[in-house]
C-alpha cells in the first residue's frame, strides 16, 4: 500500500494510524506543508490523508500553497483513490469540493460525543454514539453529493463521505496522550472559557479506554477506505 500525508504543522501527526500503516507494510511518503509544498504524482497511491493544522483553508492570501492542495484533494477524489481528511483535512475536502468553510458557531476542543447520523449500508456506519477528541473552530458545509456521516452538539457537520472512498472526519480519531499532549503544548492558548472548551486538565485525564476505542474506530474507517 502507498500512502501519501498531506501535513500542516510538525506538531499534528499521523497518532495512532501510524501503527496501522505499519503493521500493513504500507510505505509511506510525505508533502510537509511548513518544508515545501511539492505534491506527488497520483498514479501510484493507494491513500491519501489530510491532516489537521491551525490555518484556515480560506488563507490563500498568506499561505498560497492551499490553492494547489486543494486542487490535488480534488483530482483525488475524482481519480477514485482513497482519501481521509482529518479536522483541517476534512475542511480541505469540503472546500476543494465547491463548499463553504467558516467559523462554526462553538469552537469544539475537547473530549465530546458525536451520534451517527447515517444508517445508508452502502456508507461508512459511526456508531450510534461515540465520545471522540475534538480542536476545531470553523465547520463547513456539505460539499455537492456528500452524506453527513455524524453530528454533534456543537456542530452538525462533524463527519461525510462522497463516492466510495472519501470521508472527512472534523474530530480526531487518531488522538494518542502523546499527540493530544502535543497539541495542548503548541495550542494551550486556545483553551478558553467555552461551552465546548474543556479545561487542560480535563482533556489530559483521559483513561486508555477512551484513546483505544477512538483509535479501535480509526481503524475501522482507514480499512474502509483501503477495503
Amino acid at each position: 500500500m502507498k500512502v501519501h500525508v498531506l501535513q500542516h504543522v510538525p506538531f499534528e501527526g499521523l497518532g495512532s494510524i501510524d501503527s496501522w500503516l505499519a503493521a500493513r507494510g504500507a510505505t509511506v511518503d510525505y508533502t510537509r506543508f511548513f518544508k515545501s509544498a511539492r505534491l506527488p504524482d497520483l498514479a501510484d497511491l493507494d491513500l491519501v490523508i489530510a491532516l489537521g493544522g491551525p490555518m484556515s483553508v480560506n488563507d490563500e492570501a498568506e499561505l498560497p500553497w492551499l490553492k494547489d492542495e486543494k486542487r490535488f484533494v480534488a483530482e483525488v477524489v475524482t481519480s477514485g483513490k482513497a482519501l481521509l481528511g482529518i479536522c483541517l483535512g476534512a475542511q480541505l475536502l469540503a472546500s476543494a469540493l465547491g463548499a463553504r468553510v467558516y467559523p462554526g458557531p462553538h469552537k469544539e476542543i475537547g473530549w465530546f460525543d458525536i451520534e451517527s447520523t447515517s444508517d445508508r449500508s452502502d456508507l461508512f456506519r459511526f456508531p450510534r454514539k461515540a465520545t471522540v477528541f475534538h480542536w476545531h473552530g470553523e465547520t463547513f458545509d456539505l460539499p455537492p453529493g456528500a452524506t453527513r456521516l455524524a453530528r454533534s452538539a456543537g456542530c452538525e457537520n462533524q463527519a461525510f463521505q462522497i463516492g466510495s472512498r472519501a470521508i472527512g472526519l472534523q474530530f480526531h480519531l487518531e488522538t494518542t496522550p502523546a499527540s493530544a499532549a502535543s497539541l495542548i503544548g503548541h495550542c494551550r492558548n486556545e483553551l478558553v472559557d467555552g461551552r465546548f472548551i474543556q479545561p487542560e486538565e480535563e482533556l489530559r485525564k483521559a483513561p486508555a479506554t477512551t484513546y483505544a476505542a477512538v483509535n479501535a474506530l480509526m481503524a475501522e474507517v482507514l480499512a474502509y477506505l483501503t477495503r
